[in-house]
């Protein structure tokens, strides 16, 4: 366990038992900036916070560079939990937190269809090229890879495959991970690509099939959080449980691993 975390668990725990009892005013319940990519996982983590503790957070999902552009005009969250590490190293280097933050996950990318589509996915993303060189694709979602890591990723992965400028044109583009998800699964489009992570959630699972994209065709995902300058006890406290067991085991269980495992 990185040292920097082992002392912010010490005083999560010092923090947890001078809160306990106190109830916890709804001034003192921080925001969190969080990916998009983490809107199941993170919501079950805070209920369990909240069960373990007795404080609450609330969160709010979206794309990484919506956010990190937000911090910077002044938005008050308490923690930044970005699908991209690069924003993170910007923010810090800019004094907008008291450290680089650590590391949370490795995203992964996978091409999502719905039920009925003709669209096959496979690893290689081979069904879609034909299908687009035939001329059968009229919609296509991703994220804006303009400020979305994850569509970032998926850019990088349709240049890999040279089909990039081909499917540009009948491309659906989503302010973020979740919402592209949306318009991958609406029927309107025949799939899409976007996070793993989303794709395990049961009530996505149920809406269509996916594939894992090979991990060597983009940059890597490094999903790294931070506690934003001011945090307070109840988000130290929350950023500490972060590497608590209860919450590595739902990230596990939505796909997110630590590069040590």
């Amino acid at each position: 366990m990185p040292l920097a975390i082992t002392r912010r668990a010490l005083f999560a725990a010092t923090a947890a038992l001078a809160l306990a009892g106190q109830g916890q005013a709804q001034g003192d319940i921080p925001v969190i900036a969080a990916a998009s990519d983490l809107q199941f996982a993170l919501t079950e983590i805070a209920a369990a916070f909240r069960a373990d503790t007795g404080m609450d957070v609330r969160l709010a999902f979206g794309s990484t560079g919506n956010f990190a552009r937000q911090i910077r005009e002044g938005a008050p969250f308490q923690i930044f939990m970005a699908a991209d590490e690069s924003f993170i190293a910007a923010l810090h280097a800019d004094g907008f937190t008291p450290d680089a933050g650590d590391l949370y996950a490795l995203g992964r990318i996978v091409i999502m269809v719905p039920t009925g589509s003709a669209l096959t996915p496979d690893p290689a993303l081979d069904s879609l090229a034909r299908m687009l060189a035939a001329g059968q694709i009229t919609r296509f979602a991703i994220p804006n890879p303009d400020h979305a890591p994850y569509g970032m990723r998926a850019r990088e992965a349709l240049i890999t495959k040279g089909i990039w400028d081909d499917l540009h044109p009948v491309l659906v583009v989503g302010e973020n991970v979740s919402q592209a998800a949306q318009f991958a699964l609406s029927g309107n489009a025949e799939g899409g690509i976007i996070a793993y992570s989303l794709a395990l959630a049961p009530e996505v699972t149920a809406r269509g099939n996916f594939a894992l994209i090979p991990e060597d065709w983009h940059e890597p995902l490094r999903q790294r959080m931070v506690l934003l300058n001011g945090a307070g006890q109840v988000a130290q406290a929350f950023y500490a449980y972060m590497n608590a067991r209860a919450a590595r085991d739902i990230m596990d269980r939505y796909g997110f691993t630590l590069p040590q495992e």
